[in-house]
Formats: C-alpha cells, sequence, structure tokens
C-alpha cells in the first residue's frame, strides 16, 4: 500500500467557478483520489479557497461587504458545489487561516535567514483617483506580448507571460477604471528566485516522467528571456497575512501584506494542519515534512497550465530555499484550457456553464462522465452542447443505463429478484472473461499513469463488452428452450453491474452507489475478472434500480445552449 497526497490548485475565492476550472484540476485529482483509495492506498486529498490578494478585495467591494465576511461566505458557497460535484477531498481549507498565516511567516524568516529576501525600491503604480498603490492585478491593460485587452499587471491570462505594470499597454485601474495613474516610489521584499536557478533546473531535469506540457512551460520561463526573474512577495493592500519574519516584526514593512502568490502555495500544507486541528486526521507532518516520515510520500498536483509556473518555480524556491525538509512535488499533471461553444467562458458576459447552474440542470455524473473523457490533456478542449448530448445519451445512457436495466429487468421477469441458479459458464462467458481482463488492466495502467481519457476510453469500452455479451448471448432467446442456459447467462451479466460499479466508481460516483446498492454488494476492486463474475451466488437477491441516466433531448439542449450563450 502506497501513500499518496493529492493537492488540486487552489480556486480563488471570487465566485463561483466555470467548468473549464472544474475539468483543469479539481475534478480529475478527485478521479485520481478516489481510484487510489479504491485500490487500498493511503491517501491525503486536499484543497482550500485562495483568499487573498486582489481578487477578494475587489468581490467584496462589489458585494458591498468587508472581505472576511465575503472570504466565510464564498469559502461555504464553494464547499457546498464541491460537495455537489461529489470532489472527496478530505480536506477543504482556507488560505486566510491562522494555520497558513503562521507558516508564511515562517518561510519568510527562513529564506530571509538564507539571504534569499532582498528589500527593493521600486516604481510603482500609483492611482491618484483610488488614493493608493495599486497592486499588480489592480491594474489593466493590454498585453504587449499577444494583445489581449484585458491582460492583467502580473501575468497575461491568455498567454501566461509574466509580466510587470507597467509593460501594459492602456492601463488602468481596475478599481475606479481611472487612467489617472502615476508611478512612484515604494519598497517591496523581492525572493530572489534568480539565485536558484541552477538548483531548480537540476530539479526539474530529474522529472522525466513530467507531462511536457508541465516540462516545457518551466523551462521556458526558466530559460527564455532573462531567465528567471526575481519576484516580488508583498503588496500594498489591508487584506493578507501581515509582513513578518516568523515571529518579528519586519521593519519597514509595516502595513504591507505578503503576495497572494507566496502564500497560496504555502496553503497546501497548511491545509494538513487544519486537517488535524479539525479532528478529521493525525500528525500532518508525516505527509509534508522528510525527517517525519514523509519520504515515502508521493505528492501529486494537479493544476491548469497557467499556473504551472508558479508550481514548479516560485513554490519550490520556498521549499527548497527554507532548506528545512520539506516535501516537494513528485508528479505535476497539467491541463491545458477546455473552451466554450467556440470561445472562451466569460463570468462577465455570462458565457458557458459554471458549476452551480451545472448541479440546477443534471446530476454531477452526466458533468463528471464528459468532462473527464474529454479532458484538455495534450491540447484545449471544446464544450458543445451537441456533443454533450450525443456522448451522455450514447455512452450513459444507452451503454451502461441500457445493460444495467435490461438485464435486472429481464431477470426480474423470468428467474425473479435473486441471482438465478443453473447451467455452467461455457467458451462466451471465457472469452468475455478474457477480454475483459485485457480492458480491465489498460485501464488499470492507465488510471496509475493519469491519462485520464484514454482511461474513460477503456472503461467505456468495458461497458460495450457487457453490451455485446448480452445482445449475443441472448438469455431472453435461450430461455425459450434451454432455462439452465439462460440462467448461466443471466448470473455472469448481473455479476457485470457490481464489477461495473467499482470501476466506474471514479468517474460517476452517484451512479456507482446505485448500481451496488441495487446489488446488495460493496465495493471490492476485481483484479481479477473470473472471480468478479462470479462473486454473486444463486439466490443471491437485488432489487431493478431506477433509470440510472435519462436522455437529453434535443428541446433541452436547444434551450441550454440559448440560456448559457451570454450577452453579445
Amino acid at each position: 500500500m502506497a501513500r499518496i497526497l493529492i493537492t488540486s490548485a487552489i480556486p480563488y475565492i471570487n465566485g463561483i467557478k466555470h467548468l473549464g476550472n472544474l475539468v483543469g484540476s479539481q475534478l480529475p485529482a478527485d478521479l485520481y483520489a478516489r481510484y487510489l483509495r479504491a485500490r487500498s492506498h493511503e491517501v491525503l486529498f486536499l484543497c482550500a479557497t485562495d483568499e487573498h490578494g486582489t481578487p477578494a478585495e475587489l468581490a467584496a467591494a462589489k458585494a458591498g461587504k468587508p472581505v472576511a465576511e465575503y472570504c466565510a461566505e464564498m469559502w461555504q458557497v464553494q464547499k457546498d458545489l464541491s460537495d455537489g460535484f461529489r470532489l472527496s477531498f478530505d480536506h477543504f481549507g482556507r488560505s486566510s487561516s491562522a494555520q497558513n498565516r503562521a507558516l508564511t511567516q515562517h518561510f519568510a524568516g527562513r529564506l530571509a535567514e538564507a539571504g534569499l529576501i532582498e528589500e527593493v525600491t521600486e516604481q510603482q503604480v500609483y492611482s491618484v483617483a483610488d488614493g493608493r498603490f495599486l497592486p499588480d492585478r489592480y491594474i489593466e491593460g493590454t498585453c504587449p506580448n499577444c494583445g489581449y485587452e484585458r491582460a492583467r499587471g502580473d501575468q497575461c491570462e491568455n498567454c501566461t507571460k509574466q509580466l510587470d505594470p507597467v509593460d501594459l499597454i492602456n492601463p488602468r485601474s481596475a478599481i475606479s477604471g481611472s487612467t489617472d495613474l502615476e508611478v512612484r516610489e515604494t519598497k517591496h521584499l523581492y525572493l530572489r528566485q534568480s539565485a536558484m536557478k541552477d538548483e531548480l533546473d537540476r530539479w526539474i531535469d530529474s522529472k522525466t516522467d513530467w507531462p511536457v506540457l508541465t516540462t516545457s512551460i518551466a523551462k521556458k520561463w526558466l530559460h527564455d528571456g532573462d531567465g528567471l526573474q526575481d519576484r516580488g512577495i508583498t503588496r500594498d493592500l489591508d487584506w493578507g497575512v501581515p509582513v513578518k519574519k516568523g515571529t518579528e516584526d519586519w521593519p519597514g514593512m509595516e502595513g504591507k501584506v505578503f503576495y497572494v502568490w507566496f502564500d497560496a502555495p504555502i496553503e497546501y500544507i497548511a491545509c494538513a494542519q487544519e486537517w488535524v486541528d479539525a479532528g478529521k486526521g493525525q500528525d500532518w507532518e508525516r505527509w509534508w515534512r522528510t525527517d517525519k516520515g514523509a519520504n515515502d510520500v508521493r505528492y501529486v498536483q494537479f493544476m491548469g497550465k497557467d499556473n504551472v509556473p508558479f508550481h514548479t518555480l516560485s513554490f519550490p524556491a520556498t521549499i527548497l530555499g527554507s532548506g528545512e525538509p520539506w516535501k516537494l512535488v513528485d508528479y505535476i499533471k497539467s491541463f491545458n484550457y477546455l473552451n466554450y461553444d467556440g470561445g472562451q467562458f466569460s463570468t462577465s458576459q455570462g458565457r458557458g456553464v459554471f458549476m452551480d447552474q451545472a448541479l440546477e440542470i443534471l446530476p454531477a455524473d452526466y458533468w463528471r462522465w464528459w468532462l473527464l473523457s474529454h479532458a484538455p490533456e495534450t491540447s484545449d478542449s471544446e464544450f458543445t452542447w451537441e456533443a454533450f448530448q450525443q456522448d451522455v445519451n450514447k455512452d450513459l445512457a444507452d451503454v451502461l443505463g441500457n445493460f444495467v436495466s435490461r438485464i435486472t429487468k429481464f431477470c426480474r421477469s423470468k428467474f425473479g429478484e435473486v441471482v438465478p441458479e443453473g447451467g455452467e459458464a461455457g467458451t462466451a462467458e471465457a472469452e468475455l472473461m478474457q477480454a475483459l481482463q485485457t480492458r480491465l488492466d489498460a485501464y488499470s495502467r492507465h488510471m496509475q499513469a493519469i491519462d485520464i481519457r484514454k482511461a474513460a476510453a477503456e472503461l467505456r469500452a468495458l461497458w460495450v463488452l457487457g453490451n455485446e455479451y448480452l445482445q449475443s448471448a441472448a438469455p431472453w432467446t435461450a430461455f425459450k428452450t434451454d432455462e439452465a442456459r439462460a440462467a448461466a447467462i443471466t448470473r455472469t451479466a448481473l455479476n457485470l453491474i457490481p464489477f461495473y460499479a467499482t470501476l466506474s466508481a471514479p468517474f460517476i460516483p452517484d451512479a456507482a452507489a446505485a448500481m451496488h446498492d441495487a446489488m446488495g454488494t460493496a465495493p471490492v476492486w476485481p483484479d481479477d475478472t473470473r472471480a468478479a463474475l462470479t462473486a454473486l451466488p444463486p439466490g443471491h437477491a437485488f432489487t431493478v434500480p431506477d433509470v440510472l441516466f435519462k436522455k437529453i433531448t434535443d428541446e433541452e439542449r436547444a434551450d441550454w445552449a440559448t440560456r448559457f450563450a451570454g450577452r453579445r
């Protein structure tokens, strides 16, 4: 049994996330966590809300609420939605926690002692209209690299290029929209990432199994242009972790807070402390400190490609620079973007489906299956209502749902609601078991390797094998002349239901639970298909489940396409 630590990129507190955000980190992380638990591994799956910085302040101001109150309310909203999508976090924390505040200040002190933080007097944008310095994210303008008109002062979310506010074309305040901006002098702390370039380079080179997307982004930031740059880690904000060296004040830094991208990744560690303090677990250090037992932990992170630079460079620089025995990530699964029907998701334009809206119109399993089976692993993916309707109706309703319905209803009509006795397995059953074993082995390999689309394809192929067997063996025909043969076919097919339920649970947990409930079974991973397909003895009682998946009608599809098209 292995120990695996899993974190998904922590979402910003400002508002409800769209389906692209979901499939870019949290959902695939949940898939992997569920699979590993099903294989009896010890898993700690952590996530949290990212509550500091510009997005929180701006969103709270827009809502007319104190920022702490706003964050508390939105944490609950995001927690409820994660529960709705059946995200199986062991703990869903908050970056504003006391644990994260103390740990962030601790890391800052260690980095200062190591000579990796320097005070820099710099020119920073000041908004005359707002009467304040503007942190990078408070400034918007046109990206000089790609021309995107809503680039932020720290990074363009369109091309992912790291920016300084002074790089922006036609900059404006994100608070007031004012262009009355001046450049004034202020003092901030910088993490000397450049001093760790060689060490980071060697560390990344050692990760030979990382996805190409992850490694290519990290290497680009390390080597393109002037290479890895030192990074400001403080901001002139009221809301955030106060700047301290451990527990000591930091002269000259009064009234400043740590930059959100300095404290946010540290929340991964603090979240484990929160998990213990909430009474959910014990000994968080055995997951995070190599001197306390974390040497045998495999740490896997999930994130969208825009988060890769901070997780491959800035956060590792913090960990390595501290000189303390903290656990470094072993594998980073990064994702491209999910686009929406020919364009991008847009909160401001109401374009695309957001997590709350998705759950209002269909259960979580529908979304989980489609999003994971179309995960943007090697390139951007695109959500269209036509593809969604087609795949849900074909995969979930026609293949899996239809199989479960047909065999349970047939058995009830001919043998009652018990597994029938009589007959022996023959050549058809032997061939089925062999084909299932081949597919099961491939499914397990892909899940272990976190090749999500390939795993989904193998799972669907497993469902198809059951349908093909049932159609070919035709127990309804055999029953007319050979009731014992019909019983053997029916018994084999009924055993496929808990088999499918266990394998499908990481993708569609609610439907899997319904299948197990109907069959009166508990999840047991089927290493051997022959044993799995003979597990239910004759006389074992079951019930015919409700329809697992209803089909999406053309009228529903057309209505949803119009409803979520956004404002043109």
